[in-house]
């Protein structure tokens, strides 16, 4: 059977997201970030090109290892200023009825009691559209402003991410049961309360005694999104997501990263088909190749190469100001996104530089984005899914909204006419319409379905002893 490609539209509440510096383009609106116009409009296409969601990444901190300042950020609205990505969400899920919603939330900073609330009231809102990007953070910035003097070391925030999953399982999935909601009217009893039970968790890093606030949402745990690359993420991501999200420069380090992320789904007792894995890619798309070269030569002219030296020297820990362009890229272990600098050093067989990765046509990005025709652009869709076993794709916005736009109206028909794409949305939640009818809940074989049980003494009891 042919694999349906899915695609999310990759975006950030902020100016510039990934290929930096084109938000100077004249056509770019990305500047109306602020506005609830900006955020339905690109709902609405989205929903019009049936992709399964958009998804917003987020960070909290700001980039400043380059050059040792965070000007060089600011100066070129390298994800800052940034906005809270949930606010937006119930916006566009009033102007639409099926696109996911996909939300990068940093769990290092949130108590886990205060957060299953919030995701709760989203899948409510959204009737069932709502998923969580799971993250740690990398970025010491980020840490001075929660009042740390350093994040804090990268195994060690696993170990608290593993915890945290424990507590918000308990929350959504135990808490309440699935008929404690009665809303009986004659009676005027909304609730039982023998059906709703206290979770109680000592941990080491979490201790938490109370009830779950918000009543069973139509998905109760929301998608459950990961990007960590790490071999710690990747065991991290195959024990809890259900879709997975990788940048990998080249279909041979994606193969390699995917072959070992459904071993170790596997290993875990998964069914590694209940993980979806999404490439992160830009595309500049023409109804001929000549149309799209010359407007990826337009896109060009804006791109700012300082912004993606930035945006790369936090994401690694390391200030490349300090590199020559030419010299070969060190794999440096430290707190940061130890797997992007892995992914050009260690897993690579080629030789990278800085020149080489961003030269002089990265759209300020460090991956290069896939330019052409309409056929050709579905083509090189196609071919990435089958030679690595992806399931699909991140689209980073380059100018916004006509990218987005163009491959709605070029290259989803292409996608739909070949038979891996679909001409509908299914009925029901975004884990329904991800995996199939009657699949609101985690999957059983999912380790947070092991606690909807309420013989789990252990971590829950009734509300009422």
């Amino acid at each position: 059977m042919t694999k349906q490609i899915r695609l999310n539209a990759f975006d950030m509440n902020c100016v510039g997201h990934i290929q930096h510096g084109m938000w100077a383009h004249p056509r770019d609106r990305s500047t109306a970030y602020n506005t609830l116009e900006y955020w339905q409009d690109l709902a609405r296409t989205a929903e019009r090109g049936l992709f399964d969601g958009i998804f917003l990444a987020d960070i909290v901190g700001v980039y400043d290892v380059y050059k040792d300042s965070l000007d060089p950020s600011i100066a070129h609205a390298v994800q800052v200023p940034v906005n809270d990505p949930l606010l937006v969400v119930p916006a566009m899920a009033a102007v639409t009825k099926h696109i996911g919603f996909g939300v990068t939330c940093n769990l290092t900073y949130e108590p886990p009691y205060l957060f299953a609330r919030r995701m709760s009231t989203l899948d409510h809102l959204t009737r069932g559209r709502i998923g969580w990007n799971i993250v740690t953070g990398y970025l010491d910035s980020a840490a001075r402003g929660m009042g740390l003097t350093k994040q804090i070391k990268h195994d060690e925030r696993y170990d608290a991410a593993e915890e945290y999953m424990e507590v918000v399982y308990k929350l959504w999935e135990g808490s309440w049961e699935d008929d404690a909601v009665l809303r009986d009217r004659e009676r005027g009893l909304y609730a039982d309360p023998g059906k709703v039970h206290r979770v109680q968790h000592i941990g080491q890093h979490y201790r938490v005694d109370a009830i779950h606030l918000a009543e069973p949402s139509p998905q109760r745990t929301p998608i459950l999104y990961q990007a960590g690359a790490s071999s710690r993420g990747k065991d991290f991501g195959a024990k809890h997501a259900e879709c997975i999200f990788l940048a990998g420069p080249t279909k041979e380090n994606t193969r390699t990263t995917v072959a070992d992320i459904r071993r170790r789904a596997t290993e875990q007792g998964r069914d590694p088909s209940d993980i979806l894995i999404f490439l992160g890619r830009a595309v500049v798309v023409g109804r001929t190749r000549k149309e799209a070269e010359e407007k990826y030569e337009e896109y060009n002219r804006y791109a700012s190469i300082e912004g993606a030296l930035a945006h790369f020297s936090s994401s690694t820990g390391i200030d490349f100001s300090r590199y020559d362009p030419d010299e070969p890229l060190r794999y440096e272990e430290n707190d940061a996104m130890n797997s992007i600098l892995r992914a050009f050093t260690v897993d690579s067989s080629e030789t990278w530089t800085l020149r080489k990765i961003f030269g002089d046509k990265g759209l300020g990005s460090r991956n290069a984005p896939l330019v052409g025709s309409a056929e050709e652009i579905a083509d090189e869709l196609q071919s990435w899914v089958e030679d690595t076993d992806i399931d699909g794709f991140n689209l980073s916005r380059v100018v916004t909204p006509e990218g987005l736009e163009s491959f709605v109206d070029l290259v989803v028909p292409i996608l739909q006419e070949r038979g891996i794409y679909k001409r509908d949305y299914a009925e029901g939640t975004l884990r329904e319409k991800l995996f199939g009818a009657g699949r609101s809940r985690l999957a059983k074989s999912h380790p947070g379905a092991s606690y909807r049980a309420l013989d789990q003494a252990r971590s829950i009891a009734p509300a009422a002893e």
